[in-house]
């Protein structure tokens, strides 16, 4: 927890915690929740009671469940002052200009925010306030399964005394001492890494940003439906937001072996005490005040649905965050896709103009034009949910045309 919680200077701590604690964690992971008792669903929960200012951790030993129910607190009371908890990642360019990442286990929201042009400010969880955007945490939590230099530097760098490591094995080899195999994934696919954020190359300390210039989405489709890259208008902003839509894919969730197509309101459905709808009003109203732009990437799969496609390459996703940076993405042309009413570039630099169209590059469009629309109508089905509470020019310009 000192990694993944700010850490205040002991005299700070001692002046703040003098009559007691704001609220206490009480981690009993090893011990079971009763899923006999009603409306308990699962034997690994994470329970907040906002009157006791407690929260109770039963059934799972990942430490990241602590610093999570820490953030679903957060959702609580940070709107009640004005300011948007955000399940995202953030960092900052050499003018001062902030990015948010938003995405899912999976999306690639730890990898993309760890750019060696950026400083990193953060990779789960902020807040976005009056003043700019700050970091809830003090270090980062990431995946580590397959881990290794060439493929991601920052993070494997960034493991060294101090980091802990979560169901990882050595290498068997007496000649290499306390040394991890990345690739041994015996335990789970779901291996960790919690370092402090000071493990980081090009880390902002302290760990804030300016009004963010760009918001973006990560969603990893399965599927091969969505495009690459789209740019978002603040309908489709609020209704791609409240529908969180990604795929779970090996390594997020136990006994997840082949992708699962899967929302998840705000990109972190699990902390919101709120209607999903307040969160997104904020966010829209944030990014019309500061002019922010917002953008839809997918790093799913590309060229066909998994099985057929293949995934999309990491060094074009990079290539598609830096046109967005150099701004050069806003001069391009757009094509637009009728079925999720998406504006898509024509071209980006450093990407292979095909698969900008996803119909043009499947070997089947008839199956394309097929795909598309179930996945539309799991959008539309999904949405349901939360029609009650949400404008009705939100769904019809936002969400997927079902009317062709």
């Amino acid at each position: 927890m000192k990694n993944m919680l700010k850490r205040a200077p002991q005299e700070q701590i001692e002046k703040d915690f003098a009559t007691g604690p704001d609220f206490t964690v009480i981690n009993a992971g090893e011990f079971c929740s009763d899923d006999q008792i009603p409306d308990i669903k699962s034997k690994n929960t994470v329970n907040v009671n906002f009157t006791t200012k407690e929260q109770v951790i039963l059934g799972s030993s990942y430490a990241g469940e602590m610093k999570k129910g820490i953030f679903g607190v957060m959702h609580y009371y940070m709107p009640q002052r004005g300011a948007l908890s955000m399940h995202c990642s953030a960092n900052l360019g050499a003018e001062g200009d902030t990015t948010i990442l938003f995405g899912l286990s999976g999306t690639g929201k730890t990898t993309l925010s760890s750019d060696p042009k950026r400083s990193l400010i953060g990779d789960d969880e902020h807040v976005w306030t009056d003043d700019g955007v700050f970091n809830i945490e003090g270090g980062c939590y990431a995946k580590c399964d397959g881990l290794s230099r060439e493929k991601e530097p920052d993070i494997y760098d960034a493991i060294k005394f101090g980091a802990l490591l979560e169901n990882c094995k050595f290498v068997k080899d007496p000649n290499r001492p306390r040394t991890i195999n990345y690739m041994d994934t015996s335990i789970t696919n779901n291996t960790r890494v919690c370092y402090p954020l000071e493990h980081i190359r090009n880390v902002a300390i302290p760990a804030v940003g300016g009004h963010p210039k760009n918001v973006i989405f990560l969603t990893c489709d399965a599927l091969g439906v969505m495009p690459p890259v789209s740019r978002l208008t603040p309908e489709q902003a609020m209704y791609h937001f409240i529908s969180g839509y990604t795929s779970k894919v090996a390594g997020t969730e136990m006994g997840i072996v082949d992708p699962v197509s899967t929302f998840s309101a705000c990109f972190g459905e699990a902390f919101l005490p709120l209607h999903p709808y307040q969160y997104a009003e904020m966010l829209a109203e944030k990014c019309e005040k500061h002019n922010a732009k917002v953008w839809l990437i997918n790093t799913g799969w590309v060229r066909g649905s998994f099985g057929v496609g293949k995934r999309m390459n990491l060094t074009q996703t990079r290539a598609i965050i830096d046109s967005i940076h150099d701004n050069s993405l806003d001069m391009s042309k757009t094509n637009h896709m009728r079925r999720f009413q998406l504006e898509v570039p024509e071209t980006v630099f450093g990407v292979d103009p095909e698969i900008l169209r996803p119909i043009n590059c499947w070997p089947d469009q008839d199956k394309y034009r097929a795909t598309c629309k179930k996945l539309a109508q799991q959008f539309a089905e999904n949405f349901k949910r939360y029609e009650a509470g949400v404008p009705r020019d939100v769904i019809e310009k936002g969400g997927p045309n079902l009317n062709f």
